[in-house]
């Protein structure tokens, strides 16, 4: 029975983790926080008996070590995180205390792992970017790169049109605009040529996805293109792309080009997108011979020929980002705590992101029953390859009511 701390648990992203958790029998309290002490109290109130709510100012560091030394495991979703990631972390590790958060920005990832050493002092285990992308996005990666014998190329991708719901009660932009208009201006980390360069985001990317057929992404700020070498050693090239159509992509480079001219702040510019992005008429990801949602692409070689997979989830939670967000983050935080889920050979302490601590296939088995419909564990990815026939690509994307629609596409 493990007692658990929730930084920014009354938010979008940590109410779907939060009441996840709370239902789990290996929680015995759960601490749910926010800037407002009332929003906290609030929502604990309906997550049950084991759940309390608590006001908590992340960037108060006596109360936040407090807080911490209170718990057995804090989950974070403060965000954005090129704000909060490090310190908060840092504060878990000077308390000694398990850590798992959603970062997505590459910046602090990459700041959290410099702080390997530290962790490994203080026998913390720390689960840096435990969300959507990265996250599930980074164990698709290795789903894909296992069906083949090398691997030079991967290419993680996620749906920019599954935007978070508005924020009613804040008084500002969401965290989600934030680090989103944080991640366009300026430049972003890729490798290249086995390499990490700097590059200008929203770079326009063609990805010849195998069975849908030729798409395009647009390169973005997340961490999975600073950390995936570190499972996948002889790694090429890796970029992360958001999927998105002419009008998402119109704003993006229409508020990076007032951000970098000094017409509008980083936050000014979230708040803007925010409230434009919301004024358009809601759009589906998913339409005939596009591309998967959530999905990544590995290319490299089989059996000495060039070759390509590309491994998509196939079943979700919910529909809204908060959901596919927090509840992965939950699922892996419960793994955490079962020992039979992650052993101890591999629960090891230091600073980790998932694909070196997170097993694929043990993720998806827990996972699968908190998506819709609770299906089995092999239905929760769906896996096509350039080497296979069009029609058995088309045969495996129609397995799922999520694919199926990409499959009208191929095939007929």
């Amino acid at each position: 029975m493990t007692d658990l701390l929730m930084l920014g648990g009354a938010g979008q992203m940590g109410r779907a983790a939060a009441a996840t958790l709370a239902r789990a029998p290996e929680v015995n309290r759960l601490v749910v926080t926010d800037l407002v002490a009332q929003r906290a109290v609030e929502f604990a109130k309906t997550l049950g008996p084991k759940a309390i709510g608590v006001g908590l100012d992340v960037t108060d560091a006596p109360a936040l070590r407090a807080a911490l030394a209170e718990c057995d495991l804090v989950l974070n979703t403060v965000g954005p995180f090129f704000r909060f990631g490090a310190p908060i972390l840092a504060a878990a590790i000077e308390v000694g205390r398990d850590y798992i958060d959603i970062c997505d920005d590459w910046e602090p990832t990459l700041a959290m792992l410099a702080m390997d050493e530290k962790a490994c002092a203080a026998g913390t285990v720390a689960l840096v970017g435990m969300g959507s992308s990265p996250g599930v996005a980074n164990l698709l990666a290795l789903l894909a790169a296992r069906e083949l014998d090398t691997v030079d190329s991967l290419i993680t991708a996620w749906s920019g049109e599954d935007a978070p719901e508005p924020v009613s009660d804040s008084d500002g932009p969401s965290a989600a605009y934030v680090h989103a208009v944080h991640q366009i201006s300026g430049s972003i980390r890729v490798r290249r040529n086995g390499f990490p360069v700097d590059r200008r985001a929203l770079e326009r990317i063609v990805i010849d996805y195998p069975g849908i057929g030729a798409g395009v992404g647009y390169s973005f700020g997340h961490p999975e293109a600073v950390t995936l070498d570190r499972a996948l050693p002889g790694l090429r090239n890796n970029t992360n792309v958001m999927l998105g159509g002419p009008t998402l992509i119109t704003v993006g480079r229409t508020l990076r080009w007032l951000v970098a001219r000094g017409v509008l702040t980083a936050d000014r510019a979230a708040a803007v997108a925010e409230r434009t992005l919301g004024l358009l008429p809601a759009t589906s990801p998913l339409r005939p011979g596009s591309l998967p949602p959530l999905f990544a692409l590995a290319t490299g070689s089989r059996a000495g020929e060039r070759a390509s997979a590309a491994t998509a989830l196939a079943q979700v939670p919910g529909a809204s980002m908060a959901e596919n967000t927090g509840i992965p983050l939950a699922v892996a935080a419960l793994q955490l705590l079962r020992a039979d889920s992650v052993p101890q050979a591999r629960r090891r302490p230091g600073v980790h992101t998932p694909e070196t601590l997170i097993d694929p296939a043990e993720f998806f088995a827990a996972f699968a029953p908190h998506c819709i419909g609770a299906p089995p564990a092999a239905a929760m990815t769906v896996t096509t390859r350039s080497w296979s026939s069009a029609e058995e690509n088309a045969t495996c994307l129609r397995t799922s009511l999520l694919t199926a629609f990409l499959a009208a596409g191929t095939v007929g």
